[in-house]
Formats: C-alpha cells, sequence, structure tokens
C-alpha cells in the first residue's frame, strides 16, 4: 500500500536534512542555532 505523503512533510523533511548537511559539513553549532532562529520556525 502506498503512503501519500503532504507537500508540506516533503519540504519539512528537506528542510532539516538541509540543516544536518550543513552540520555534517562542520558548521558550528552555534551559528547553525543563529541561523535558525534568524530564519524562523517555519
Amino acid at each position: 500500500m502506498k503512503s501519500i505523503l503532504k507537500p508540506e512533510i516533503i519540504n519539512n523533511t528537506r528542510g532539516k536534512i538541509g540543516w544536518i548537511l550543513l552540520w555534517l559539513i562542520g558548521v558550528p553549532v552555534p551559528i547553525l542555532l543563529i541561523l535558525f532562529l534568524i530564519r524562523g520556525c517555519t
């Protein structure tokens, strides 16, 4: 049975993957937190 993903879920997942990739390439956590707060929790 196929599961149908809503576009919001897909975009949310892409956003999380982007933050994880930034962390993996070595961007310090405090900078990521500042960017997250500036960008907002959308």
